[in-house]
């Protein structure tokens, strides 16, 4: 083969090679829907926004501040769902947004945990069937215990029930610890939350919003 000839088919094989790839796009039948996307911008949707600690992130993805909670459930009443997962003793004695069902997702042993320096608590085991009872898998509701630590869990186990549009109130209903060592309010739960963002809470307690495991009270 003569070093003119060798050139030409050298150039051709290069030219062949550079194109292939172009027409394999161009093999594909019209309408064909393009190539997937890898899963991690697929869920890039439901990574937590980087102020969310990892203790109070979901599943889901989801998440509101009190007050974006309140501003959700006043524009739409009706649809906007509101959950305490607290405990009844919380709920009662604490204090509660007037439209949140208490549905406990735990319940308090007063059992000391010395490593918390706190009463033990323990699953509430039928926390997903209450929450079944009351709200369709399609409603929109949004989670809210003390501080969002423990609404998250229960967010997740919503979720894996098949509930799609839960959200989790990140702050609660009294909020995160002030730390500030030098302050008076250093260790209280004055930072943010429900009640300390000057929303509507009460003491009262209304039967269709209450625990009753052993159901209403019959009228007299």
């Amino acid at each position: 083969m003569s070093k003119k000839s060798f050139l030409v088919l050298l150039a051709v094989t290069l030219l062949w090679c550079w194109t292939a790839p172009l027409g394999a796009q161009e093999d594909k039948p019209a309408g064909a829907p393009p190539a997937e996307k890898p899963v991690a911008a697929a869920t890039a949707a439901q990574k937590a926004p980087p102020e969310i600690p990892k203790d109070k992130q979901t599943s889901l993805g989801l998440y509101v501040t009190a007050k974006e909670a309140y501003d959700m459930w006043q524009k739409d009443q009706q649809k906007i769902k509101i959950i305490d997962c607290r405990t009844p003793e919380e709920y009662a004695f604490v204090g509660h947004a007037p439209m949140a069902a208490n549905v406990p997702s735990k319940f308090m042993t007063y059992a000391w945990d010395e490593k918390k320096k706190e009463y033990a608590m323990k699953v509430n085991p039928t926390f997903v069937k209450e929450v079944q009872k009351r709200f369709a898998k399609d409603d929109t509701i949004l989670v809210m215990c003390r501080s969002g630590q423990r609404s998250a869990p229960s967010v997740d186990l919503l979720a894996k029930a098949g509930f799609t549009k839960v959200y989790n109130i990140t702050d609660g209903f009294e909020g995160d610890k002030v730390k500030d060592p030098q302050g008076p309010d250093h260790g209280k739960r004055m930072k943010n939350g429900w009640r300390v963002s000057n929303l509507p809470w009460t003491y009262d307690l209304d039967v269709n919003l209450m625990y009753l495991p052993k159901g209403k009270p019959k009228a007299k």
